[in-house]
């Protein structure tokens, strides 16, 4: 076994999500936030489907036990279709920047949710690695332009609880995850999550009529290779990895390691979409680099 497999998959997960977050913003440019939620799925599905037939001679994971079944799938939908409707929501009601600074808080969450549920515990350099790195992530946002307009009152807590909401979405759906998975193949683990979140999305869209929309968006074919991209390198490679990781290493440590993603951007965006960061940002970079080191020792 690789020396430290899990902090190495959670790193690799970060790096994926970078790329998938440039991709998935400029899909949702085009065709909106909540018909590149579905769609990402469907394409992923696929990935996942392909991958599982030429890695394991299946196409899909029959081989998995009920009790995989069943919290795998609690994890798809608590965090595929209820963490990522409410972090969406979020970003058009708040801002991403605000939105990503609450969702630093999911590695506590994560921690919390290892420690109710798994029995896990985390020593004082593990809370330490913690802390620079989420302190360090951050500093990153904060760094970012504040939104044009300001929020008004209401909206600003809506957004604000829309964001703890996907924060916990993402942790609880983390820590199930781990009470599932077990020594199951990570991307058939991933593929039974995607089934589950694709499925609470059909349902959701259907109650709100939305496929019209989704339709509509299919047809755009710039966004659709964009969402492709995104798909292949987030719900696809990018959760399997994060599976490995909590497979691998202690969920609060993973996902701590995997919050590094707006600190991995900050090369992207300054190269593609001419963003300017000042010292402080990469001062912050550095800082959660620094944590995520104390996570590996």
């Amino acid at each position: 076994m690789i020396a430290h497999q899990g902090e190495w998959a959670a790193l690799t997960t970060a790096l994926c999500w970078t790329v998938t977050g440039l991709a998935f913003e400029a899909a949702a440019r085009r065709i909106g936030s909540l018909s590149v939620n579905i769609l990402r799925m469907f394409a992923a599905l696929i990935f996942l489907t392909l991958f599982s037939a030429i890695s394991r001679g299946r196409f899909f994971p029959f081989d998995a036990d009920v009790h995989t079944w069943f919290w795998l799938s609690l994890s798809g939908l608590v965090g595929f279709t209820l963490g990522d409707l409410a972090l969406f929501r979020g970003y058009l009601l708040i801002g991403a920047r605000r939105t990503l600074l609450i969702a630093a808080f999911v590695p506590v969450f994560t921690a919390l949710g290892g420690w109710l549920l798994l029995d896990e515990t985390l020593n004082a350099r593990d809370w330490c690695g913690m802390a620079l790195t989420i302190a360090g992530v951050a500093v990153v946002i904060l760094e970012r332009r504040a939104d044009a307009a300001a929020v008004p009152r209401k909206t600003l807590w809506l957004g604000v609880l829309l964001g703890l909401c996907a924060a916990l979405g993402q942790a609880v759906g983390l820590a199930f995850s781990k009470k599932g998975i077990g020594d199951f193949d990570p991307f058939a683990a991933t593929q039974i999550r995607a089934f589950a979140g694709t499925i609470g999305f059909m349902v959701i869209f259907t109650a709100i009529r939305w496929w019209p929309n989704v339709w509509q968006a299919a047809k755009d074919y710039p966004a659709m290779q964009r969402l492709t991209l995104g798909a292949f390198f987030g719900p696809f490679l990018g959760v399997g990895f994060s599976l490995m990781a909590v497979q691998h290493a202690k969920a609060g440590v993973a996902a701590t390691i995997m919050s590094l993603t707006p600190v991995f951007i900050i090369a992207p965006a300054a190269l593609i979409f001419k963003e300017k960061f000042t010292a402080r940002a990469f001062a912050g970079a550095a800082l959660a680099v620094g944590g995520s080191a104390l996570l590996f020792m």
